[in-house]
């Protein structure tokens, strides 16, 4: 079990989502840093898809009440466990009693907790995942509460010795750090005049209704600087910038949309849908985030700014499959420290 001792701003219960259950109108949910809670996953022995705590923003406060192994992911929080600092993307051991504090996150918007054994709530739909909107999923369909209490999963059997709580820490290396989160685009230096850091790259497909908007919204659509307004949630980023406008402003019946879509409602301010969003909408398309950057965007602060990239379906499927690279060679590198700590015991026998 896991005490909740504080649970800060938005932490909730998620996973890899719900799938197979779109066309009866519920959303996917899930973790909207993806790529984070499957590293997490991976760095305690835990299936990729193990249900974490996503913690927007922080800070949040944690007590284990028995002997366990933890990785946090995502943004760095300045963390402390017992006071001693421990750092994201790697596997800590964790005795019983211990309190892991995460304070106000440093850069970025969300991390993620994952705990050997996986959050152990009831599955809904296939999924331990938090919905907010339906108010099902999680704990009680709602973000944790100070004084919540978590059951956690049986650990990972025996066998698995590098994920034991005797088991020295380990680490891998944080995507921000890797190649193929590089996009090429214009090297830029400085600040934006407002102030804000320069915009987060997200590479973009064209929509389907794309070709109704004015050459003048294509040209600003890939040119301009886009800030996630403080109206942003799990459901979607809400843009601020300059107005879209159609040629055609004829009505479109509803159809069906996916995380990513970037909808233009009637006032022109694009909106990015994101995990728990709806699964059908009416307002035009025009364009697509790939999935590869959807954890990108998902760590795009409140008031920052982003940038659309255009991109190809060729080079989205690339992206992805660099990015399941990145994957496969975290699961080599832990292969290499089970073997490690499984030989241990017979040198010490020797």
């Amino acid at each position: 079990m896991i005490d909740v001792i504080r649970a800060g701003l938005l932490t909730t219960i998620q996973d890899l989502g719900r799938h197979g259950y779109r066309h009866l109108g519920v959303a996917m949910g899930g973790a909207l840093d993806r790529l984070s809670l499957e590293v997490g996953n991976r760095l305690v022995g835990n299936r990729p898809d193990a249900a974490g705590l996503e913690i927007t923003f922080g800070p949040t406060v944690l007590r284990f009440l028995r002997a366990t192994r933890v990785a946090i992911t995502g943004t760095e929080f300045g963390a402390t466990l017992d006071g001693k600092p421990v750092y994201s993307w790697w596997s800590l051991p964790v005795q019983a009693g211990q309190e892991l504090v995460l304070q106000a996150a440093k850069r970025g918007m969300r991390g993620y907790v994952c705990i050997a054994g996986g959050i152990d709530v009831l599955p809904m739909l296939g999924s331990r995942s938090t919905d907010l909107a339906g108010h099902f999923g999680g704990l009680g369909g709602r973000a944790l509460r100070d004084g919540d209490r978590l059951p956690v999963g049986a650990p990972p059997q025996r066998g698995h010795l590098g994920f034991t709580p005797e088991a020295p820490e380990f680490g891998v290396k944080a995507p921000a750090w890797c190649k193929f989160v590089l996009v090429h685009e214009p090297l830029r230096r400085g600040r934006h005049p407002s102030g804000v850091p320069w915009a987060v790259p997200i590479r973009v497909l064209q929509g389907p209704e794309y070709d109704s908007f004015t050459e003048e919204a294509h040209e600003s659509f890939w040119s301009d600087e886009w800030l996630v307004t403080p109206n942003s949630n799990r459901m979607g980023y809400r843009l601020a910038g300059t107005e879209l406008k159609r040629t055609r402003k004829n009505d479109l019946l509803s159809h069906a949309v996916l995380p990513g879509t970037i909808q233009v409602p009637p006032n022109g301010q694009p909106i990015v849908l994101m995990s728990d969003a709806q699964t059908t909408g009416g307002y035009p398309k025009i364009g697509a985030v790939i999935q590869a950057d959807l954890w990108k965007l998902a760590q795009v602060r409140l008031n920052a700014a982003i940038r659309f990239i255009p991109t190809t379906p060729y080079e989205a499927r690339q992206a992805l499959l660099e990015e399941r690279t990145y994957l496969r060679q975290i699961d080599a590198a832990i292969a290499m420290h089970e073997e490690r700590c499984a030989r241990q015991p017979a040198v010490a026998a020797l």
